[in-house]
């Protein structure tokens, strides 16, 4: 028969264990620290377009070029889906509608301030030219306001919030409008895809489609005296919701966060090829309306907290009217 173990040996060994399992539990903890205090990977392509565009103005940008800006925030503004957002939109272009990373100005967390952006949104349209394809995408928080100048139907401007709006200032409809549709020349094509609040007639485009009576609505300004054309292009907006609806940020659709018109929208062009901008329209809203009849647990309780339905309705708006079921959508 073996001899017992005397009772301070086996405190010693068992507090040998627990020294172990936390030496382990540190290193585990510190581990995580260093990767969660690690620079955001950078969805740039080095140097960014934009540094190039400044070091050697002289140079002719590429036809096909996009602006992906995704603003998650801090504290209680916080989003959590927007880099989700953001490296969708980037893989969609890539693979779906043949961009080239280089010609892809991604901006996320530090590099969304409203001096930045309005920087980037000049690079975007700067010297563009007749075959062009522009594509302007936000991802954040939208704001309106009242209108002191007249210039709106609903007496409210749409406005986008940079991440540091609360001391610099939003973004107006007013002022992308003329960033970003003034310089739009002749046979030159933007698109703009604002996954946002109140974003409606952010871009302040003088078309508003119907899509309950399909047909399209006079949006220019009542008072007849702001600008609000291209210099001959065409601009397209697709927006999360019209200008009085909130749009939500959410895992409904999938276990990752994401905005609910920018997930739908990805996952739709990358399931369906040749959509005319009705078909892809028909199929956006087809899908809010499955969620909100659903029975799963996500759909129940956002429909708790939003009166039984995602309270978005996603909308397009253009420069000019056009055939929406015969125009096909283009990047």
């Amino acid at each position: 028969m073996m001899n017992p173990v005397p009772t301070s040996e086996r405190r010693r060994s068992k507090d040998c264990r627990i020294q172990k399992l936390l030496v382990k539990a540190w290193e585990k903890i510190s581990d995580d620290l260093k990767i969660s205090r690690k620079k955001p990977e950078s969805l740039n392509k080095m140097p960014s377009p934009s540094e190039i565009w400044r070091s050697s103005p002289g140079i002719r940008t590429a036809t096909k070029r996009a602006l992906l800006i995704g603003v998650t925030y801090k504290r209680k503004y916080m989003l959590k889906g927007i880099i989700n957002d953001v490296k969708s939109m980037r893989e969609l272009l890539i693979n779906n509608f043949g961009f080239k990373e280089e010609n892809i100005l991604v901006l996320t967390e530090q590099g969304t301030t409203r001096k930045k952006i309005v920087e980037s949104m000049e690079w975007l349209v700067k010297d563009c030219q007749a075959g062009d394809s522009l594509v302007f995408y936000f991802s954040g928080h939208g704001i309106r306001k009242l209108d002191f100048e007249g210039d709106e139907r609903d007496g409210f401007d749409e406005n986008i919030c940079p991440v540091d709006f609360l001391t610099e200032g939003m973004i107006s409809d007013n002022e992308i409008n003329s960033l970003i549709v003034w310089p739009l020349k002749k046979d030159v094509t933007l698109h703009a895809i604002v996954d946002a609040c109140h974003s409606g007639t952010v871009l302040d485009l003088e078309h508003v489609y119907n899509r309950e009576q399909k047909r399209w609505e006079d949006n220019n300004p009542p008072s007849g005296n702001a600008r609000k054309k291209t210099d001959g292009g065409l601009a397209i907006s697709i927006s999360a919701c019209q200008d009085h609806e909130i749009a939500v940020d959410t895992s409904a659709f999938t276990k990752t966060m994401n905005g609910a018109l920018t997930y739908l929208l990805v996952y739709i062009l990358k399931k369906h090829r040749g959509l005319t901008y009705g078909d892809l329209l028909d199929l956006i809203h087809e899908e809010l309306s499955k969620f909100n009849e659903g029975g799963c647990l996500p759909a129940k309780f956002l429909r708790k907290i939003f009166k039984n339905q995602l309270l978005q309705t996603p909308q397009i708006s253009s420069s000019k009217p056009f055939d929406v079921y015969k125009k096909h959508f283009l990047l």
